[in-house]
């Protein structure tokens, strides 16, 4: 029984740092969630100062990355198996999305500013909403990876197609206002660009889904899915 005991405890401590990296993950995906939820907020109430912070709080969630990164090959020294190399692998991946989206919701405060130059447009609440559908699908893909839930994430991955076109509806109204009034060109480009930047934190929510799915399956192919962004072929 003694010869266990050193396995024993190399196995109860990579599972504790296992532990360790997802709620790390975790609380950087929680970090991103609310910095998009309040960049919307700034957005609709058109507040600089707010929008200064939240661009200021995203240095917060680059240094959790590198930390993450650290840790991931602090266990990867260890030589694990095939299934914990991917869980290190998926570690490293999502937290790279999680970063992303960070960047993409200081990205939207910054262009609030900007925005807020010009007289406000009605067209601030299809941002909203769809800013509303990519702050739950964020949500959703980090509570299927707390519980590594593959059919969860898969439904986050699916539902990728309706945020794709939301976003099409909003790019193409957007394009007949900017045609119909030249005033508003220089504030709907702005428009533009935090609808694009919603979009692709939907598309690293997608990565995301998909790198649970990596974890648990491996390199079994996915279930096909419906893209919706017709942006590209507007004519």
């Amino acid at each position: 029984m003694m010869s266990n005991q050193p396995h024993d405890h190399i196995v109860k401590s990579y599972d504790e740092e296992r532990r360790r990296l997802i709620d790390e993950i975790l609380r950087m995906g929680e970090m991103a969630a609310s910095q998009l939820e309040s960049a919307l907020d700034v957005l609709e109430r058109r507040d600089d100062k707010a929008a200064e912070r939240i661009i200021a709080n995203d240095e917060a969630i680059d240094v959790l990355e590198q930390e993450i990164s650290h840790d991931v090959m602090k266990l990867a020294l260890r030589g694990p198996l095939a299934r914990d190399l991917r869980d290190i692998l998926a570690a490293l991946r999502i937290a790279s999305d999680i970063e992303r989206i960070g960047d993409y919701a200081a990205n939207v405060a910054k262009r609030s500013m900007a925005l807020n130059l010009s007289p406000p447009l009605p067209h601030t609440r299809g941002l909203g909403s769809l800013g509303s559908l990519a702050v739950e699908q964020v949500r959703d893909v980090l509570a299927a990876y707390r519980d590594n839930d593959t059919d969860a994430a898969q439904r986050v991955r699916a539902r990728d197609a309706e945020l794709d076109a939301q976003y099409t509806g909003l790019f193409r109204e957007l394009l007949t206002y900017m045609m119909e009034d030249a005033r508003a060109i220089t504030p709907c480009t702005h428009l533009l660009f935090m609808a694009k930047n919603l979009e692709r934190i939907g598309d690293h929510a997608t990565n995301i889904a998909e790198n649970i799915w990596f974890q648990v399956h491996g390199e079994d192919a996915l279930p096909p899915r419906e893209k919706r962004d017709e942006t590209n072929t507007v004519g």
